[in-house]
């Protein structure tokens, strides 16, 4: 005990380091996902001409969405895979309300051999927080 007490400074440094190490694979979701913020999938749209996967349901779809997303609800994703084809290489930014179903769209996305997909973090309910657009209807 007294080791942790004369050495508390080094032990704090020595974790935060751990800690820092860490974080860049912490910021991979499933399936080796990056998972990017509102403020960061502003920048992959715009200066990438992502396309914006929007998995929620059709209620959810049209209470707000990002502008010109594709709605493929998560349940009827992998019957509609070829409708994403032509997409296969390019950046695809997948968004649900909270993040969750997006996670699962992204992985079914990395299996069927999609290379650039990236996660929405906290989906459209974190893109609303960030006072960005949404589309009604």
């Amino acid at each position: 005990m007294e080791f942790f007490k004369n050495n508390v400074l080094l032990i704090g440094l020595a974790l935060g380091s751990g800690i820092m190490l860490l974080l860049p694979s912490l910021k991979r979701g499933a399936a080796g996902v990056p998972n990017v913020s509102a403020t960061e999938a502003v920048g992959l749209i715009n200066r990438n001409n992502a396309l914006v996967l929007d998995v929620r349901n059709e209620a959810e779809f049209a209470t707000g969405h990002i502008v010109d997303a594709k709605h493929i609800p998560l349940a009827d994703l992998n019957e509609r895979l070829k409708e994403l084809k032509k997409y296969q290489s390019k950046l695809i930014l997948v968004n649900c309300q909270g993040g969750v179903r997006s996670a699962k769209a992204c992985e079914i996305l990395r299996k069927a051999e999609f290379t650039q997909v990236h996660n929405l973090q906290g989906g459209i309910n974190a893109w609303v927080e960030a006072k960005l657009p949404v589309v009604k209807g």
